[in-house]
């Protein structure tokens, strides 16, 4: 018959409780977000008694979210319960440890070599405060504290971050457990280098899986997955805890290759290979390579004017001043199947070109936002150094009350010696919604309900000048 709670918190008290410490980790699997936190799953073996088993979990993550715990026994899951569990943090740091000895004599020696001894009163705001005699306070820095001097022995069993997990076992005899839980501080993100053809029509793609892992402990030959994709999370004010997610399982994959699977609204990696990943330790696994995808790089000069949304017309002459002169340079590729041919998970993309001398220099970098397979990528990958332009408003003038005609002259110069260049110059035309376009030396195209965009050819070593009018019709006032 199984014990109530009542009898379970008596047997506590009493001391009457099997105390479980020793446990085999045999299998680990990480499941790491983006988000920046990660799902342990371990199955651990344990030797428990008949009856109430006070289990003592250690190698736990410093950074886990205690809410998320799921213990449960592999062996017997019918005749194993889990009736409570508690999280212990670390207590070997001069704040936790002092605490335990309020109202006790302690003997403190800081960085300076400097020693006090005296009553413990208080801890709190970094400073631990003595009574070192009848009429004197010391206050200690808990920051500059070398050693310190107990009354009697810190107790190792409480000191190390463990989980704390009350048992009731039908049956004795060695368990096969499982435990899972969400850690922060355990990360992944994806990193790309892209070494641009000489002709800066094509492209190779090398991906690299980049971990990081600040959890406070290692995972030896884990079963490594990564989930891409933003996971939506719930804010907690502890410091550590991290973002609350469902639990999954998947089974392990034993191609060679790093495939992406749909999972629910995300994509899920699962590595070919165990990993071990120790504390503090960042890591690269290569999952992406892929070679001679066409690629793209456009030139674009774009000193118009942000558009803030059509709120009131802007009637005056000066108007809003337009942006600086330089021509931006973009990469772009296609992620479809004659481009990639895989989803890219977002991240950081360096792209590399070789010099004259074969050696590849880095020449931008940016970042990739979570893309699906057939979706195009464009990167901002710097300033054209031999392209430059001027945007000038060349006149403003009211045709009649509520008409007015604003007219642009914009220069483009291309200063490279053999190669014509194609510059797209965006205009937002942000006065008022009543726009119309009455003259153009270039043709354009609609944007959309606030913006036109050309397409200006420069040839080698010359000037390209581009003009157009607007005209807004303004609406009476109130």
């Amino acid at each position: 018959m199984r014990l109530s709670h009542l009898v379970c918190f008596a047997a506590l008290l009493l001391g009457g409780l099997t105390v479980v410490q020793a446990q085999d980790i045999s299998r680990t699997s990480l499941s790491v977000y983006n988000a920046g936190a990660a799902l342990v799953h371990e199955q651990r073996s344990l030797s428990l008694e008949a009856g109430i088993n006070h289990v003592v979990l250690r190698d736990i993550a410093a950074t886990i979210d205690p809410t998320s715990v799921n213990f449960r026994s592999l062996s017997g899951p019918a005749g194993t319960v889990a009736l409570e569990q508690s999280y212990i943090p670390d207590q070997r740091n001069p704040e936790t440890l002092l605490a335990r000895y309020l109202s006790e004599p302690v003997a403190i020696t800081t960085n300076d070599g400097a020693s006090f001894s005296g009553e413990l009163l208080r801890i709190g705001k970094d400073r631990a405060v003595l009574r070192t005699d009848a009429n004197e306070l010391a206050f200690v820095r808990l920051y500059d504290i070398r050693t310190i001097q107990f009354p009697s022995p810190p107790d190792d069993h409480l000191a190390e971050a463990a989980l704390q997990i009350l048992v009731d076992s039908a049956s004795a005899g060695q368990h096969e457990v499982e435990l899972s839980y969400l850690a922060g501080g355990i990360s992944w993100t994806a990193d790309y280098n892209l070494r641009l053809a000489a002709d800066e029509t094509s492209l190779d793609l090398r991906g690299y899986v980049t971990l990081q892992n600040r959890s406070g402990r290692d995972y030896s030959d884990a079963n490594l997955r990564l989930v891409a994709g933003e996971i939506n999370r719930i804010e907690q004010e502890e410091e550590f805890a991290e973002t609350r997610m469902m639990a999954m399982s998947a089974a392990a994959d034993e191609s060679s290759g790093i495939e992406p699977g749909d999972f629910s609204e995300y994509k899920l990696y699962q590595m070919p290979r165990p990993v071990s990943l120790r504390d503090s330790e960042t890591k690269q696994i290569e999952f992406m390579v892929r070679s001679d995808i066409a690629a793209q790089i456009t030139y674009i000069f774009d000193s118009s004017p942000p558009f803030r949304g059509y709120y009131s017309p802007i009637a005056y002459l000066e108007g809003y001043d337009s942006a600086g002169g330089i021509v931006l340079t973009r990469l772009s590729f296609d992620t479809g199947g004659e481009g990639l041919g895989l989803d890219l998970p977002a991240g950081r993309a360096r792209v590399y070109q070789a010099d004259a001398d074969g050696l590849a220099l880095l020449i931008g970098e940016s970042q990739v936002e979570h893309t699906p397979r057939g979706e195009a990528v464009s990167l901002g990958i710097g300033t054209a150094f031999d392209l430059s332009g001027e945007r000038i408003q060349t006149d403003f003038s009211f045709i009649s009350r509520l008409v007015a005609q604003e007219k642009f002259e914009i220069r483009l110069r291309n200063h490279k010696a053999d190669k014509s260049v194609e510059i797209v110059v965006p205009e937002r035309l942000y006065r008022w919604r009543d726009w119309q376009i009455i003259e153009s030396s270039h043709p354009f195209a609609k944007a959309d309900n606030a913006s036109i965009e050309f397409v200006i050819t420069v040839e080698p070593g010359e000037e390209a000048v581009l003009s157009y009018t607007v005209q807004y019709s303004f609406p009476e006032e109130d």
